[in-house]
């Protein structure tokens, strides 16, 4: 028996030892044990490692959820390497930047995302390595010197010579999570393995999760909080029934009662599209233990149908943010005295509540929220300037203290309650939006002269884009035409919901646009 894991895809070979015939990982109709996950990622790191994968080279990993998607999670990790996991709805701009800020030595990707590949690397000298999923007799693999088909690393067993794995310590970076900046570019949080293992185990404390627990994981991998439903099962040696999403809401109820789950991680978003089903009361779902829901505050209306629908299962409200995996949750029993409150620091964390002087507040009063713990990152790939501001040094420790941007009270007995973002990111559908990156696309459409973008309450979404635009002279744009081109160029998350034709845009006096302007503007079209 190996000793108490300090890397994360030691974990998983903690949990092959100890359960090696356990089913860990449930995808359609494909069901892996914890034996068939550690030795698939053994081959995998040892293809990466003889390819030239060096120790703390990055790895992207563009696919949807999938067996393959886990594998590659953790090859990369054995391999010494840093996963870099993207949302599978990517489009090319996007996927261009990230790649050329993370600098990958290898993409794997599924040949459904071909398309997409070859615009970002059609006209580049290439030095990344393609792996490719599926049946790629059909597609072009010029695009790099190396173009490996995955099956093929599969095909033939480990060598006998095993390759020599370099050597990691807990502080090398484990993962690039790239999650929105208020400058309009995605930043890659830099996440090592004593933080992800710190943030995971924490969590893990305080759901009481079990070896027999089963989690249903509708959410992208690319999401923190999708990711981590894998990280933690492997950890406490549970499974994980992972879903490409929640698109077909009666298939998933389906699963939960199927599979017997007893753990479901949802967001707002979720809850609404659950809550507003005809015929949610034909599933009992009695296998249910916990729920839980982050990325934004549920509904006081929404806890309270849930509670009533699924009264045997327990209902934790979280906060937390990539740049620290988690920050609070409320215990279930305190969800009747304080509906709004996201609780307090998780087990191992600390939070306290500044003003601009960095001056600690009371209660009742607004600052912004500033976090200290294991769990908080390392900071931004390649950006310094805007770590130095957000994680700053602690001058009572050694340790580094995270300033979160979002505005948070507390009450006389320690319960969080947040207000409002410090900056303009939009939080919808549990992802946090830059208004300039959506504005930015817009502005390149044909017939937009000027775009701006704001979040408005939903009750289903957290907050919904609404766009507002300026059309150009003689311009024939319509909604229709607005919302097709917002669906070719943006992830999903980030089409607008409301788009609203204007005049003009008002102005603050030093040019800037008046967003608190654009908010008193109640029309939705």
């Amino acid at each position: 028996m190996m000793a108490i894991p300090k890397l994360v895809h030691e974990y998983l070979t903690l949990s092959a030892e100890r359960y090696p015939h356990k089913e860990a990982l449930i995808c359609g109709d494909r069901r892996l044990t914890y034996a068939d996950i550690d030795r698939h990622s053994d081959q995998l790191a040892d293809y990466l490692i003889r390819k030239g994968l060096e120790k703390q080279d990055r790895v992207v990993v563009f696919l949807d959820n999938s067996i393959e998607s886990v594998i590659s999670l953790y090859g990369i990790l054995k391999a010494g390497g840093i996963f870099v996991i993207l949302n599978g709805t990517l489009k090319a701009k996007k996927l261009s930047y990230i790649i050329n800020d993370a600098g990958p030595k290898f993409l794997i990707t599924h040949v459904s995302k071909f398309k997409v590949v070859h615009e970002v690397f059609h006209d580049r000298e290439s030095h990344h390595s393609l792996i490719w999923v599926g049946d790629s007799s059909r597609i072009d693999k010029s695009l790099s010197s190396i173009s490996e088909d995955w099956e093929s690393i599969f095909q033939t067993r480990l060598h006998d010579t095993a390759v020599r794995k370099p050597e990691l310590g807990e502080t090398d970076l484990a993962g690039l999570i790239y999650t929105s900046g208020s400058t309009g570019e995605p930043k890659g949080v830099m996440s090592a393995h004593s933080n992800i293992v710190a943030a995971a185990r924490s969590i893990i404390q305080y759901l009481d999760n079990r070896e027999d627990d089963i989690i249903l994981d509708v959410l992208p991998l690319s999401f923190d909080y999708g990711l981590y439903q894998v990280i933690m099962a492997f950890i406490f040696g549970g499974t994980v029934v992972l879903e490409k999403s929640f698109l077909y809401p009666v298939k998933i109820l389906e699963a939960i009662e199927g599979e017997e789950v007893t753990g479901f991680p949802i967001v707002p978003t979720i809850a609404a599209l659950l809550l507003n089903m005809q015929n949610l009361n034909r599933y009992t779902m009695q296998s249910l233990r916990y729920i839980t829901n982050t990325a934004a505050s549920l509904p006081a209306k929404h806890i309270q149908k849930l509670r009533e629908t699924l009264p045997h299962a327990q209902l934790y409200s979280m906060y937390g943010l990539t740049e620290c995996k988690r920050v609070s949750y409320l215990p279930p029993d305190e969800l009747d005295k304080r509906p709004s409150s996201v609780g307090k620091a998780i087990p191992n964390c600390e939070t306290f509540i500044v003003d601009d002087r960095g001056n600690k507040v009371g209660p009742g009063e607004e600052g912004e929220l500033v976090i200290k713990g294991p769990n908080v990152m390392r900071g931004y790939w390649n950006d310094p300037e805007l770590t130095a501001a957000t994680f700053r040094s602690d001058n009572s420790s050694e340790e580094t203290l995270l300033y979160s941007g979002d505005i948070f009270t507390c009450d006389e007995d320690g319960f969080l309650y947040f207000v409002r973002r410090k900056d303009d990111l939009i939080k919808t559908k549990g992802e946090r939006v830059s208004p300039k990156e959506i504005e930015t696309i817009l502005c390149d459409m044909e017939g937009v002269a000027e775009a701006a973008v704001i979040g408005v309450p939903d009750d289903i979404l957290g907050q919904a884009v609404k766009a507002f635009i300026v059309s150009s002279r003689d311009s024939s744009l319509t909604e229709k035409k607005v919302l097709r081109y917002c669906t070719n160029n943006l992830e999903t998350f980030m089409i607008p919901k409301y788009v609203r034709f204007v005049e003009t845009l008002p102005k603050t006096p030093n040019g800037k646009i008046d967003r608190k302007a654009l908010e008193k503007d109640t029309s939705n079209g």
